[in-house]
């Protein structure tokens, strides 16, 4: 049982501004409640039962927010307050809080709505440590609701994924959930970097795999979103 998770908060949110200006994006409100902890309870919901969050930006207020525990699960926080280290080099720097075994990691500005299967259940099923060093929650480029992208991967038959080449459209888009294995947390290249190094690693060893989302996904990534979005949860 994969009960362990990252969720990555520890952007300027420059997309989301002025809504950023006195706060940080993880605590923008969509629908009455805070896009982390939109996060959070989907985690929750879908049996995680630590959350490692990493801080950067207005740290002070994420971890006042975080303490507040409403959530019933154990947080968490890596700081990261010194030095922001993007996504790659954020889950090094939290790697001994993250534990020995495969972890989810999510996005704190990604929205997602289960479909006919609770979504992380779904994921445990597929995940075959054996076959995989990661799983991608994907959605068809046609359904990513207020993202403007081209596409970021293509996927075999058997869940194989192969990155989108350059002036092409792909047909899947990362929600921003994945599987990781710990074993692809390892010579990192400097401290700073993006989790699209270790994707790389994957797909040159043949062990980066994604599964379709079937519910509900939405790119919260600027202020113009949230209306659209809102509309959207409230009708179902």
């Amino acid at each position: 049982m994969i009960d362990t998770a990252m969720l990555m908060a520890a952007g300027l949110g420059k997309r989301m501004r002025p809504l950023t200006a006195t706060r940080p994006k993880p605590l923008v409100k969509v629908a009455g409640k805070a896009l982390m902890d939109h996060a959070i309870d989907r985690l929750a919901a879908g049996g995680i039962r630590k959350v490692v969050v990493n801080v950067h930006y207005l740290a002070d207020t994420v971890e006042a927010h975080l303490r507040a525990d409403r959530h019933g699960i154990e947080l968490l926080v890596s700081d990261e307050r010194q030095k922001l280290l993007e996504t790659g080099g954020g889950l090094m720097h939290a790697r001994e809080l993250l534990g020995d075994q495969p972890f989810f990691c999510a996005n704190s500005d990604n929205l997602w709505v289960d479909g006919a299967q609770e979504t992380l259940g779904m994921m445990r099923r597929i995940w075959d440590p054996d076959r995989m060093d990661a799983l991608l929650l994907l959605v068809p480029l046609a359904r990513a609701h207020c993202h403007n992208g081209q596409g970021d991967f293509h996927m075999s038959p058997c869940g194989q994924l192969s990155r989108r080449k350059t002036a092409h459209v792909a047909p899947f888009v990362f929600t921003g959930v994945q599987i990781m294995s710990p074993r692809l947390l390892v010579d990192p290249p400097s401290d700073v970097f993006s989790t699209n190094i270790f994707w790389n690693r994957a797909i040159e060893a043949g062990r980066l795999y994604g599964v379709s989302h079937q519910g509900l996904w939405f790119d919260v990534g600027t202020p113009r979103a949230i209306p659209v979005v809102e509309a959207m949860l409230a009708h179902g």
